[in-house]
């Protein structure tokens, strides 16, 4: 180690310095910064050390016991994963003897099935985008279409470029996790929503920006696109939807109509097909009792 120990705050810039070395992408590295943040609070907040060569692994449990108690399993888990790179940093900097996360054990995450959207929700949030004026009306309608037609993540909607959307060949260009691009097509009625929210988006004061889809105050962010999301299920009177919900609803919806799990996984961009089991988990059931009644196994008796 070296000669002086210093505070986690001390170092977060270095730490992050090494992430855009390796190429994280700016989300991830947010998250890894604001999970240093929060445990360096909470070490300062309950007396702890904060010289990061003078955290032990009873400190560490401590801060993820203090993230379970008002937080999700998934969210523990991803602040532990946080915490194994800033420590796994340190170690390899000679910043710390001992790296204090070596024998602890992540989290367990409790698997909890995000709900998908029944037809009838989805067209009640549909009919609410039309209650504004024209250029919102074609906008929301656009996101939402796009969110159930290509299955995209928050962050790649709100990462699109004007661009990246070609409205002949009907698929848009994203950029998943990893930095890694693939294609993802969308069906003639999006690609129209899309074409009347462009015409709209000409006349837009900042429609010289990059950025594909803009509000007040120019392009929108993942946050921005969240409140649209919750403000047109609000409008439709259904219960608080979140982006993420239009994933899950496009990954059940692909598997009840039959589709392919390989074509899923490349669409979706997973790289693992585990991700497959998670995915529309809510509605498995009623896919499998689908299957039951089209298969018919003793029709012939």
């Amino acid at each position: 180690m070296l000669s002086e120990s210093l505070p986690t705050a001390d170092l977060l810039d270095s730490f992050e310095l090494s992430l855009k070395a390796k190429g994280r992408s700016p989300r991830t590295i947010q998250s890894y910064r604001q999970t240093v943040d929060q445990l360096d609070a909470y070490l300062a907040a309950s007396d702890l050390p904060t010289d990061v060569n003078e955290i032990r692994k009873p400190h560490i449990e401590a801060y993820i016991a203090s993230i379970l108690e008002t937080r999700s399993s998934a969210t523990a888990r991803l602040r532990y994963a946080s915490l194994q790179q800033f420590f796994k940093w340190l170690e390899a900097e000679d910043e710390i003897d001992e790296n204090p996360m070596a024998r602890t054990v992540p989290p367990t995450v409790v698997e909890k099935p995000v709900p998908v959207l029944s037809i009838d929700e989805i067209r009640a949030l549909l009919a609410a985008c039309k209650t504004s004026n024209p250029f919102e009306a074609a906008r929301d309608e656009a996101i939402i279409r796009m969110f159930l037609d290509t299955g995209i993540r928050l962050g790649e909607m709100a990462g699109l470029k004007v661009s990246d959307v070609d409205l002949k060949l009907h698929v848009a260009v994203v950029m998943g996790k990893g930095s890694r691009f693939r294609t993802v097509p969308f069906d003639d009625k999006t690609a129209s929503t899309l074409d009347r929210y462009r015409r709209r988006r000409l006349r837009h004061k900042y429609a010289d920006s990059e950025s594909l889809w803009l509000g007040v105050r120019g392009p929108l962010s993942d946050s921005g696109i969240t409140q649209i999301i919750r403000r047109r299920s609000a409008d439709a009177g259904l219960p608080r939807i979140h982006p993420h919900q239009f994933r899950h609803t496009f990954a059940h919806r692909w598997l009840s109509m039959g589709g392919n799990e390989g074509d899923l996984q490349r669409i979706a961009g997973w790289s693992s097909p585990q991700m497959l089991q998670r995915y529309g988990a809510s509605a498995a059931e009623e896919r499998a009792q689908d299957a039951h009644r089209r298969i018919g196994l003793w029709d012939d008796l």
